[in-house]
């Protein structure tokens, strides 16, 4: 592939700390609802709890090979939901891979006072050289009095880039390669309600980070200096402080409630990082059902995010990028890491209804707009928008858990992405 370059930008500070506060301020009024409307956990319970009149691929699958039902179905919520769905997909960087990805729904408790945890598996293989193996986990103990995430992920993982901001085009991308392990690993104790508080480890740590035989080194191509050297190694390593609000009863497909969290990351250089440097993420989420008394699906879901780092010598692959965040599910519609900067707010909102009324056919069309810091891109002021619709199969009717296949298009680009389990 031949890779045309422009000449280099060079790369802009804004002024971070006061553009931080006003953007924290901005924020705020999601953070500072009373109370969510009545008892969310209740009240979705209660219209979700009764599945029989629901049909998904598992009952498809009974009728087609005749499997009778158990005499005393288990109604406790305890049981285990599996969901799995080999496909084969695009992958970051060029090529196509055989991805399984297998989603486990489960009640640590009560289902009534205690909501659904989950644990996504999703390793993929290309049958050469590229790999993955991530692991993520959203965990609710008994009576949510302790909610636990966690984030593993061993990968070979070469990706595009275009540099910072706006600052080359879409067929001036580079290719980049390296090997990444992460560990994210947080732990927060319910203060009231739907309150959450406390602290979190988190490792990066890309190996080898290089560009291939004719291609420009990332150091020139980017005109950044830190993290960008070839054959670099990128240890980056931090603890945290987090706040959650979350009246979400099922994380896999909310119906209902709130979604609010603050994370606070600080990467010291006695954690082994070279240079110390922090970054705040803050996120929002709302789910608005329109027939609140129906357990067919009409409602309208929205997701904003701001990711913002401090200091100066942050690693290249740090900085904040779409389709970076913890799932790795923003920017739909355009290719991940199309963009990046020391700033990045994310915009999306997306309609949610069932074509059948038995929830075992829906659809989908969402909106989402990004904005990002860096060469030939003014935060706030330049947005890239993308949009798209897609189609949702009913997987499993007890966790809640669809196939979802989204397409999505923006400027230059398009794709189909295959996925299980709604995407925010």
């Amino acid at each position: 592939m031949t890779i045309t370059v422009s000449e280099n930008s060079r790369w802009y500070r804004n002024n971070g700390a006061l553009k931080a506060f006003f953007l924290v301020l901005a924020f705020l009024p999601c953070f500072l609802f009373a109370q969510s409307p009545g008892n969310v956990l209740e009240r979705d319970s209660t219209v979700r709890g009764d599945t029989s009149k629901l049909m998904d691929l598992i009952d498809v699958g009974k009728k087609l090979f005749n499997i009778k039902r158990p005499k005393a179905p288990d109604s406790t919520g305890k049981t285990i939901y599996f969901s799995a769905l080999p496909f084969s997909t695009q992958v970051p960087g060029g090529g196509t891979a055989i991805v399984t990805s297998t989603t486990a729904g489960f009640y640590l408790g009560d289902r009534k006072d205690t909501y659904m945890s989950r644990v996504t598996f999703t390793p993929y293989w290309n049958f050469k050289k590229r790999f993955g193996l991530p692991i993520r986990s959203y965990i609710w103990l008994k009576q949510n009095q302790w909610v636990i995430s966690g984030d593993t992920r061993l990968m070979v993982y070469p990706q595009y880039t275009w540099g910072l901001g706006r600052q080359y085009e879409e067929d001036d991308k580079l290719l980049v390669n390296y090997s990444y392990l992460r560990l994210y690993q947080t732990a927060l104790k319910r203060i009231s309600h739907g309150f959450f508080a406390g602290v979190g480890y988190h490792i990066d740590y890309r190996v080898n980070v290089r560009t291939q035989g004719e291609d420009p080194l990332l150091q020139d191509y980017t005109g950044y200096q830190y993290g960008t050297s070839q054959s670099l190694n990128s240890f980056s390593s931090g603890y945290s402080f987090n706040l959650l609000f979350d009246t979400r009863n099922n994380s896999l497909n909310p119906w209902d409630g709130y979604y609010a969290s603050i994370q606070y990351r600080v990467n010291p250089t006695w954690l082994g990082n070279d240079n110390l440097w922090k970054s705040v993420y803050i996120d929002f989420r709302r789910y608005i059902r329109f027939n609140p008394s129906l357990e067919k699906q009409n409602m309208l879901a929205v997701w904003g995010y701001l990711w913002k780092v401090f200091d100066k010598k942050i690693p290249y692959l740090d900085l904040p990028s779409i389709g970076w965040e913890d799932y790795n599910r923003s920017g739909r519609g355009f290719d991940q890491n199309r963009y990046r900067g020391r700033s990045l707010l994310y915009l999306e909102a997306e309609y949610r209804r069932d074509i059948t009324n038995n929830g075992f056919l829906g659809f989908v069309v969402f909106a989402n707009f990004n904005t990002v810091s860096g060469p030939k891109s003014t935060f706030l002021i330049s947005w890239n928008p993308g949009a798209g619709a897609g189609l949702r199969i009913k997987m499993n009717k007890r966790s809640g858990t669809n196939i979802a296949l989204n397409y999505g298009f923006s400027k230059d680009y398009s794709g189909i992405k295959l996925t299980l389990g709604e995407v925010f």
